[in-house]
């Protein structure tokens, strides 16, 4: 079976096989159903541990997912249903981060909207005993800021790696156009932000209501503007993520009426862009005060849709996975309302491999719709969300097809080997965390069994 499979590879390298299409390249990635049954799943994350994740439901509720068994505890990890809102589309816990070093204070933190007012709190909690179930009781509020209307909450948080700060993303408060012009209002005025707390520190110990220190490298500190604040003009930056191999922060915004925007910052950035909502949809004029349309001070998107294609953009990851290593670098991200799923490369000035997914992402069994989210697990491996109560992991068509042409061939064997002498995570192919001769094995009877 094996030289057979060998000399067929060999074949498909010579000129006859490639001129007569033999191995002609195929969609290299599928998904498959993790978690089913779920109410609105709305955000999906880690806390370093391989084998455990996290699915949080927007109307309250965090799921401990077993990665083992792909298998949803019955117990949930925290319920706040009895807190947090449930009237608005928008409205819910919509954020959920673990402290950096979670592993040894059990810390995590929460963003959601109340149940009283809507107001968005930031709040701490500790896990309890058991590494499955959170300590309900330990809730310390950090953060709260007045949500005037019902949509735009944002929602995100997550740590900086290079800098082990928490990141919150604010929407611009609701209605629509910005009506108080909160996002470019730096004074007194969170909405409309990527704010930047650290959240081991206090700086306000007589303020009950306000438990964090300010970095003292935010941009505004010690000038005009709120010291919380990293960056302004978001409207409603919908699910942003850090890269984890290089730190860069990539933060999707739901537009208006007629463009939806992926905004870019770089790692090494000091903070204080203005990525110019109100007066810019994307890359055009709204008409609208607030800025100047393309003053030089502006920070633009990278990309833009129009409604055409979709009317809510759902932000996305960079992946750094091991299962397909030939894609680590691309980020992939979603749309909302069409359910299209799209990739690319971006170099910092510009894109390049932008592909269409949504039919190769396409699961065996049922269809991904809403994509209210993309998520990691320690690994790096990209999970989707999709709001009518399915999680999906993204994975290889085939895991032997390591350099991701579309076929299993003698390339594949000495890519899988330069990972292997390498001890890259690419070459743990049969998932114990290690990488030894039992991956060899593991690979080879992979190998041979070929891809479909």
């Amino acid at each position: 079976m094996a030289y057979e499979r060998f000399v067929r590879s060999m074949f498909c390298m010579g000129l006859m096989g490639m001129a007569a299409g033999v191995c002609s390249g195929q969609d290299t990635l599928t998904t498959e159903e993790v978690a089913g049954g779920l109410a609105r799943p709305i955000a999906f994350t880690h806390a370093g541990n391989p084998d455990r994740a996290y699915i949080v439901q927007q109307r309250g509720k965090i799921m401990v997912l077993d990665l083992t068994t792909d298998t949803v505890l019955a117990t949930p990890f925290l319920d706040l249903t009895g807190i947090v809102s449930v009237s608005g589309n928008e409205q819910g816990l919509l954020g959920l981060a673990f402290h950096p070093d979670y592993a040894t204070n059990g810390l995590f933190y929460v963003n959601y909207t109340m149940a009283s007012g809507g107001d968005t709190v930031i709040g701490q909690f500790s896990v309890s005993g058991d590494p499955d179930i959170a300590d309900a009781g330990s809730f310390i509020q950090l953060l709260t800021y007045d949500q005037p209307f019902s949509n735009h909450n944002g929602g995100w948080i997550g740590f900086g790696p290079n800098d082990g700060y928490l990141y919150i993303s604010a929407g611009d408060g609701g209605s629509a156009n910005d009506p108080g012009g909160r996002a470019q209002d730096i004074e007194d005025m969170l909405l409309g932000k990527m704010l930047r707390i650290d959240v081991d520190g206090d700086d306000f110990p007589a303020d009950p209501d306000r438990n964090y220190a300010l970095p003292p490298t935010n941009p505004f500190v010690g000038i005009v503007g709120d010291d919380e604040i990293w960056a302004y003009g978001l409207r409603n930056p919908w699910r942003s993520s850090f890269d984890r191999a290089t730190g860069d922060l990539w933060i999707a915004d739901v537009g208006q009426n007629n463009y939806e925007e992926l905004d870019f910052q770089p790692a090494n950035s000091l903070g204080g862009e203005n990525y110019g909502w109100r007066c810019m949809e994307g890359f055009h004029c709204t008409g609208l005060t607030g800025c100047t349309c393309n003053d030089a001070g502006l920070t633009l998107p990278i990309h833009e849709y129009t409604h055409a294609e979709g009317c809510s953009v759902t932000g996305g990851y960079v992946y750094r996975g091991a299962w397909a290593p030939h894609l680590r670098g691309t980020y992939f991200f979603a749309d909302y309302c069409s359910a299209l799923i799209w990739s690319f490369r971006y170099d910092g000035s510009g894109m390049s491999e932008f592909t269409d997914r949504t039919a190769e992402l396409a699961p065996d069994v049922g269809g991904i719709g809403s994509i209210a989210s993309f998520g990691e697990d320690a690994n790096g491996e990209l999970y989707i969300c999709d709001l009518g109560g399915e999680v999906y992991r993204v994975r290889p068509r085939c895991r032997a097809d390591v350099n991701g042409d579309g076929t299993a061939d003698t390339q594949d064997v000495l890519a899988f080997l330069n990972f292997w002498n390498a001890e890259d995570p690419a070459a743990d192919f049969n998932d114990d965390g290690t990488v030894n001769t039992q991956d060899v094995l593991a690979y080879l009877n992979a190998w041979n069994t070929g891809c479909p």
